[in-house]
């Protein structure tokens, strides 16, 4: 059987620890918060905030109290990283590396992916997500 009903990433859940930290660092990033809603989980109450920037959305959610502990202390369960699609990689590199942005390369680098190769580098967020802004050539 094959699957065609996936068109594109609808978005991506990122546990965070603390959202007044979360939220202003996506807004750098050109994303705004386009709805927020509280939710109970477990007898508690958890918040939830979708941020968008053109068609990428991230919901960023934190848990209740009694789960926000258990999220703080994961070694594995957290997003590797999520990729941006850019159209061009040294103009991203640049403007975030000026806005003071963690970049985790010293320089874009190429991958022989795609029939031309792809570019790319990576940002580190603040609940240790990597965001990867990535140019197919």
């Amino acid at each position: 059987m094959k699957i065609n009903f996936i068109h594109k990433i609808q978005h991506i859940g990122i546990p965070v620890h603390n959202m007044e930290v979360s939220i202003p660092f996506y807004e750098r990033l050109g994303f705004e918060n386009v709805m927020e809603s509280p939710f109970e989980f477990d007898g508690g109450f958890g918040t939830c905030v979708m941020m968008k920037n053109h068609e990428v959305i991230v919901e960023l959610y934190q848990m209740p109290e009694k789960q926000l502990a258990e999220i703080k202390q994961r070694k594995v369960g957290h997003i590797d990283h999520f990729a941006i699609d850019v159209e061009d990689v040294d103009y991203a590199f640049e403007a975030l590396k000026q806005a003071g942005f963690e970049i985790l390369e010293k320089e874009p680098t190429f991958l022989a992916f795609w029939k031309n190769g792809t570019r790319f580098f990576n940002v580190k967020g603040p609940n240790g997500e990597i965001i990867e802004f990535n140019q197919i050539l």
